[in-house]
C-alpha cells in the first residue's frame, strides 16, 4: 500500500468504497466545478482542516 489519498469527481463510488473498506488513506469527493481555482481552494482548505487524512472520507462541494 503507497498510503496515497484519493481526489476523485466520481461520487457515488468511491463513498460506497469507504463504507466497504474504510481503512485507506483518505478519499477526498468533490463536486465538479468550472472554476478551477475556486476548486482547487475549496480541496487545499478541506485537506488542511482534516489531516491526517487516513481513513477519512471528506466531501468538497461546490458554493451553493
Amino acid at each position: 500500500m503507497a498510503g496515497r489519498a484519493i481526489l476523485t469527481l466520481n461520487r457515488r463510488h468511491f463513498i460506497r468504497l469507504h463504507q466497504w473498506q474504510p481503512d485507506h488513506a483518505g478519499i477526498l469527493v468533490c463536486r465538479d466545478d468550472s472554476n478551477r481555482e475556486r476548486m482547487t481552494r475549496r480541496i487545499n482548505a478541506a485537506i488542511t482542516l482534516s489531516e491526517p487524512l487516513n481513513g477519512k472520507l471528506i466531501r468538497v462541494n461546490r458554493p451553493g
